[in-house]
């Protein structure tokens, strides 16, 4: 059968490991029907694309309806993924919109709004989890997958250099800014209750930090922010002291991941997604300068506090490795590179996904 991407050839190799390496896990999907929340944004374009490329190579038959508040934004946008036959867009808003008819197998539940609105996204997140849990109990759905995140876990103590799902810190709740942690932490605690409730197994994915193609050039994402700046020909810019740690695992090892999860993850259980190679924000924009190689002077905004700890924000993975055999397998500088390579050829005119 022809390569269901075969015509965008910087994607065919992320397409080629996700297949090499969620094989088992995408043939389980194999007749199923999947409904996907949040699949327009980063994540999403991940899942529908890796989703689309299985469906033809594996003949999975499979199908995914994805809610979408914008369908046509979304088709004019991504022509490739609304005109697959598989793919049906559902427009509305989680929170209050008809959900669609019929039954489903799995539920990939990630909607969290817009950051802009923070009471919107809390609501979105809160009473849009509440709403996907109960269609899937509706629906008759055997698997749900939550993606929540690791700002569950609150500011990382400087003692844990990697968070282990273990940990049972959380954010401050009277600090404005936790308001993404705390609702994905209410998040989960409804996975919790209306599964049992309701008989239908749910997984939790605490998602970290990441790297790739789709990625926004120009939003929170410091290796996003990085990149376009290298791209513009711009000084890369750390807006902090440089010193904080980050990791970042590659889209397409993020795809096999989250399906991974969706199938065999273990029901009521969370499990960090990311990469446990941490490195600090100055050598992030060191790397991407070196891929790019950019000549542009690196500008940090602050010196770093004299005595004072960094601050990290890089999970542990071992419980995802025992389990699920899940590694990180495509290399930071290596991800960085596809990343550009993408951005090069989009930006150039060529006919990318």
């Amino acid at each position: 059968m022809k390569n269901a991407l075969s015509v965008r050839p910087l994607l065919r190799r992320d397409m080629e490991h996700v297949l090499d390496h969620a094989r088992r896990d995408l043939e389980c999907l194999r007749g199923a029907r999947l409904l996907v929340t949040g699949g327009t944004g980063f994540f999403g374009k991940w899942l529908v694309s890796s989703f689309i490329e299985a469906n033809c190579a594996l003949r999975l038959c499979a199908t995914m309806v994805l809610l979408t508040r914008d369908s046509e934004r979304f088709r004019q946008q991504n022509p490739e993924f609304a005109a697959n036959p598989a793919i049906s867009l559902c427009q509305g808003d989680v929170r209050r919109s008809e959900l669609p008819n019929g039954e489903f197998s799995h539920i990939i539940h990630g909607a969290s709004g817009s950051g802009n609105q923070p009471l919107e996204m809390f609501d979105t997140i809160v009473e849009g989890s509440r709403r996907a849990l109960q269609f899937a109990a509706r629906s008759g759905a055997k698997r749900l997958l939550f993606l929540s995140s690791g700002a569950v876990y609150g500011t990382q103590p400087a003692a844990i250099t990697h968070i282990p799902e273990t940990y049972t810190g959380g954010p401050d709740p009277l600090l404005p800014s936790s308001e993404y942690g705390e609702a994905k932490r209410v998040a989960e605690h409804l996975c919790s209750l209306l599964s049992r409730a309701n008989g239908f197994e749910a997984t939790v994915a605490r998602c970290f930090t990441f790297c790739g193609p789709h990625l926004p050039m120009n939003s929170n994402f410091a290796v996003g922010n990085f990149i376009g700046d290298a791209l513009e020909g711009r000084p890369i810019r750390i807006q902090g002291d440089g010193t904080t740690y980050r990791s970042y695992l590659y889209a397409a090892d993020l795809a096999v991941w989250l399906w991974a999860l969706l199938v065999r993850g273990q029901n009521q259980r969370a499990y960090n997604v990311g990469s446990d190679e941490d490195l600090t924000i100055a050598a992030l924009a060191e790397t991407v300068a070196e891929v790019a190689n950019s000549q542009r002077a690196i500008q940090i905004a602050h010196e770093p506090t004299p005595g004072a700890a960094p601050l990290r924000y890089v999970p542990s993975v071992d419980r995802a490795r025992a389990e699920l055999g899940l590694e990180p397998r495509i290399k930071l500088k290596e991800g960085v590179m596809r990343t550009l390579d993408w951005l090069r050829s989009e930006r150039g005119g060529r006919h990318c996904l």
